[in-house]
């Protein structure tokens, strides 16, 4: 499927420096000085939902940061079948195998309508290469990443049907929505490829939580939420990834 992109060759990166999500992305930690050494566009992406970014084995000459939106990272297995390995959400890092590989390793598909930046690997390693503040921040993505992957596997992986879907509804809901946490769940079918259960108990463990009280439609996709009760049901303290 297409993605569109707005090129607009801006060397002193001006939208970078003012990006809303700056504070949890890539460039968080850059001066006016680290932007200077920038000479190549920044592009933004638009996705809708269910567009591919990228494919497995596709040529990687680009790492994206997630302005807004949300972006599942899956791995197709022989069977056709797929397994989703984690979730983006804004402000996450994709694409940083292409610092080190000629291909990205997963596929890169849109859960919701997504807004990225597409940065250039020669931008990225040139300021590694000048920047002692961007190449902190690339091992902390780097970081990120790997805690995000055993998060995916210790959190989403493991136990019930029922706790695997409390953990996923918490790790997607929305605490700032007022006195009512929004919970926009993907489709029964990438849930079951996110928890690795069937769409059919995907779809029968929701009902139920509808049924307690755990979730409240607002529509097809979109919940409010007890998290208190959720947190119970879950298991566990913190669900920030």
């Amino acid at each position: 499927m297409s993605l569109t992109a707005f090129n607009k060759p801006k060397p002193d990166m001006v939208r970078c420096k003012s990006c809303g999500v700056r504070q949890l992305a890539l460039f968080t930690d850059m001066t006016a000085e680290d932007f200077k050494l920038v000479h190549q566009p920044v592009d933004e992406v638009r996705l809708g939902k269910g567009e591919v970014l990228y494919h497995t084995g596709d040529t990687a000459n680009y790492i994206y940061t997630l302005r807004s939106g949300l972006i599942k990272m899956t791995h197709y297995m022989i069977d056709g079948s797929q397994r989703v390995v984690r979730l983006v959400r804004a402000g996450g890092t994709m694409g940083l195998e292409a610092l080190v590989a000629g291909s990205f390793a997963h596929n890169a598909e849109a859960l919701q309508n997504s807004v990225l930046c597409r940065i250039p690997v020669s931008v990225v390693e040139k300021l590694d290469r000048e920047s002692p503040r961007l190449h902190k921040q690339i091992l902390t993505r780097w970081h990120q990443t790997v805690m995000d992957s055993d998060y995916w596997l210790t959190r989403m992986c493991t136990g019930s049907a029922r706790e695997r879907m409390a953990r996923l509804c918490l790790f997607l809901v929305d605490d700032d929505n007022g006195n009512e946490p929004a919970c926009l769940l993907p489709g029964r079918e990438d849930i079951g490829a996110m928890l690795g259960i069937t769409t059919e108990t995907a779809s029968r463990v929701i009902a139920d939580f509808r049924r307690q009280g755990l979730l409240t439609t607002y529509s097809r996709h979109e919940f409010s939420m007890n998290v208190g009760n959720m947190r119970l049901l879950a298991g566990i303290e913190d669900c920030a990834a």
